[in-house]
């Protein structure tokens, strides 16, 4: 009866380390597939940011409205441009006149406003250096009057996004250094509990690899379990991101969604695998008398 009460407490036992084992598991790559999810939708968010810097072209009055035309064409032609609105000076006058609430024409008696061409760019174009030198080039056009555009706002959008990068792939690769380590630190754990059996079976003539194939299978489905938990938990984070955060268009591209899923997969597969492999192995090649 003692034994059978055993029996049933060491298995509830070994349940339980398998069940926090996994949970450890799934929290970690869990956390782990968030940061990259933010990682990767971090250079979305930046590339919109600077997707909403223009550059003006004003151009003069006695210009040619095939010069217009021709210089529409150009821009567009440029690989950097994303989009080219021309905004005439009417539609100016009148976008002016909503803005300040009173029709400043008829004050004046004229239209000071001059036809122009706002320049949308590409995020992965777009750079301070590439925007002055697209303005000093267009400068050059005889009808065009003025070019301008926020440099100050180009420098520190561009600074802070670089920083921003470095810091979270910095961040990203720690955290996936901790999730080795603690991943690691509960097999161990695990396979600890199973030293005297480990031992046991090498001294009545089992192979290293017999002993090992066991306790491989076994943590290879608890890290598949947990790699699938955590991957049913960041699939939830991603509908509900495409759900408030639309303009992300997370779905309308599933490259990054399924980059994610391989990435905590092969994670959960991988340091499973070497973990358990190393960590019999050291109890394989303790001496008896040492596992005590």
């Amino acid at each position: 009866m003692q034994q059978l009460a055993e029996e049933k407490f060491n298995k509830r036992r070994l349940i339980s380390t398998y069940l926090s084992l996994v949970v450890s598991i799934s929290l970690v790559l869990f956390l782990t597939g968030l940061l990259g999810i933010l990682l990767l939708n971090s250079k979305k968010v930046a590339d919109h940011f600077k997707e909403q810097i223009a550059m003006t072209i004003y151009t003069k009055d006695n210009a040619k409205e095939i010069e217009l035309k021709q210089l529409q064409k150009t821009l567009n032609l440029n690989l950097a441009t994303k989009k080219v609105t021309f905004v005439s000076k009417e539609e100016a006058s009148m976008r002016h006149s909503n803005e300040i609430g009173e029709d400043f024409i008829e004050f004046l008696g004229y239209n000071p406003l001059m036809n122009s061409f706002d320049v949308y760019f590409k995020a992965s174009y777009l750079s301070p250096a590439m925007v002055s030198k697209m303005s000093k080039d267009i400068q050059l056009y005889s009808y065009v009057s003025e070019v301008i555009y926020d440099q100050p706002l180009l420098d520190l959008l561009d600074e802070n996004i670089k920083k921003i990068k470095f810091g979270m792939i910095i961040t990203f690769c720690l955290f996936i250094l901790v999730a080795v380590l603690l991943i690691n630190s509960s097999i161990r754990l695990s396979i600890y509990s199973k030293r005297l059996v480990i031992k046991t079976m090498q001294l009545v003539g089992a192979t290293k690899s017999f002993i090992r194939i066991p306790f491989i299978k076994t943590h290879l489905f608890m890290g598949l379990t947990g790699a699938f938990i955590a991957i049913f938990g960041l699939a939830t984070v991603f509908y509900e991101m495409d759900r408030y955060f639309p303009e992300l268009k997370i779905f309308e591209n599933p490259i990054e969604p399924t980059l994610i899923f391989v990435a905590v997969l092969t994670m959960g597969l991988g340091i499973t695998f070497i973990s358990t492999f190393f960590a019999t192995q050291r109890y394989l090649n303790l001496k008896s008398d040492s596992v005590y």
